[in-house]
């Protein structure tokens, strides 16, 4: 039976959104599901699927029926590489799952608190020039579609919506479950490094190319950048991984209580910024570990931010991250945060930021009690001049006439979204301003 939970505001994690619904009800099946899609649209309500509210823009804001996913979870069925899961699943109770059948994610992001649904709806990537993100790797789908038809896809069967469900924005129906194409169980062996910004930024281009994954970490008002490369090896590689004591130290007090701490002094006392930055960029991000993939990719973050990520021409990061640098010195500005970036292969989804380009990624944060509008959208200006993409999850402030010309197939996608959703069951403020009415 249908769970109806009792209805209070909603938040995200990033508390840059929150609504009131007028129910949030936890669906089992896709029958269930099918049901309460089709008593949406009989009520005039819309409906939104919620996962663990990760997202930072108001994608997941639903003032009408939210549904929560977390009923929606667990292995399905697999056969060989391909596994179907629960849309619900959320990435962190993933390894349990796979570990058995002997395989792992192709690729991951740096957090793994995402729904299955949520991450690849919304596009999430990792890093590494020669992967796509998570929706690449998706090869079947059951969605509920806003006319409460229970719609499957696969390689035989509704092939040609493929390219526009993985990443759907939500937009398109709520996904029941997902088939991911996974690989054979890998080990990665990560070496973490300070090194000179200039000369990462001069070798950009090299540095993506020969690593099989390779990001970093750059604190404004710092020359030095904080770099990670990952080599993947074979599942019976000899592990070397972080002792339990060094992980707490690292992933536990340095990178979350000693940073949250650094984050209060630097707000009450912003001109100690600098002198922070400098600080963590010598004493963060020197080690290396060889691990399973799992346990190497992601990281754990307490401490709560809000986030704009943006993708570029993968040529045009060095250039960039140079004009974001002006910028914050220009402002006087004081930002605590570090900026990341990373890279992605060129795929073929319809609304994937990587979509007919190799892909370079810049993420830019601020911590949530602080005021982020004029830093983000400064830098949002200068991403919208190289042709930038926003992350679907991440804030910005695009809309659907000038997301158009970026994204070759948009009017294709919105086609689908006719057929699927012809009266907006799945609309919110968010997906109204991006994809249009």
């Amino acid at each position: 039976m249908t769970a109806k939970a009792t209805v209070a505001v909603w938040r995200n994690w990033g508390r840059s959104e929150s609504a009131t619904p007028v129910e949030r009800i936890r669906p089992e099946s896709a029958d269930e599901v099918v049901a309460i899609v089709r008593s949406a649209r009989d009520r005039g309500l819309t409906v939104k699927p919620v996962g663990t509210s990760h997202s930072f823009s108001g994608i997941a804001v639903a003032p009408g029926i939210q549904l929560d996913m977390s009923g929606l979870t667990g292995l399905r069925r697999s056969n060989g590489t391909e596994v179907t899961l629960g849309a619900g699943t959320v990435l962190h109770d993933l390894p349990p799952l796979l570990n058995p059948l002997g395989l792992a994610l192709q690729n991951m992001g740096d957090v793994d608190v995402q729904t299955l649904s949520g991450a690849t709806s919304t596009g999430t990537h990792g890093t590494g020039a020669r992967f796509g993100g998570l929706a690449t790797r998706i090869t079947g789908a059951t969605i509920v579609t806003g006319t409460g038809e229970l719609l499957t896809m696969s390689a035989t069967e509704n092939a040609d919506l493929l390219p526009a469900i993985a990443v759907g924005i939500g937009s398109l129906g709520v996904l029941v479950d997902l088939t991911v194409d996974c690989v054979p169980t890998f080990v990665l062996h990560l070496v973490e490094k300070p090194e000179p910004l200039g000369l990462v930024l001069d070798e950009w281009q090299e540095r993506i190319a020969d690593a099989d994954h390779f990001e970093f970490y750059w604190f404004a008002h710092t020359t030095v950048a904080l770099t990670k490369t990952s080599t993947r090896l074979r599942a019976d590689a000899p592990l070397k991984p972080l002792g339990a004591m060094k992980r707490w130290v690292d992933d536990s007090l340095m990178s979350n209580t000693v940073f949250a701490a650094s984050t209060r002094v630097q707000r009450t006392f912003p001109k100690s910024t600098p002198a922070i930055n400098r600080f963590s960029t010598h004493h963060w991000g020197d080690r290396e570990f060889t691990d399973l993939s799992y346990n190497t990719f992601a990281t754990e973050r307490r401490v709560r931010f809000r986030e704009m990520e943006y993708a570029l021409p993968q040529d045009q990061i060095p250039v960039v991250l140079r004009e974001i640098d002006a910028l914050i010195a220009r402002e006087g500005w004081t930002i605590s945060f570090p900026i990341e970036v990373r890279a992605a292969a060129a795929d073929d989804l319809w609304l994937s930021t990587a979509s007919g380009r190799a892909t370079g990624y810049i993420a830019v944060h601020r911590h949530y009690r602080e005021d982020h509008r004029a830093y983000f959208a400064a830098v949002e200006a200068i991403m919208k001049a190289h042709d930038g993409r926003p992350h679907w999850g991440k804030m910005n402030q695009r809309t659907a006439e000038d997301l158009a010309p970026v994204y070759p197939r948009f009017e294709d996608f919105l086609k689908v979204r006719d057929r699927l959703d012809p009266d907006r069951l799945f609309a919110n403020d968010y997906l109204r301003r991006v994809l249009g009415e």
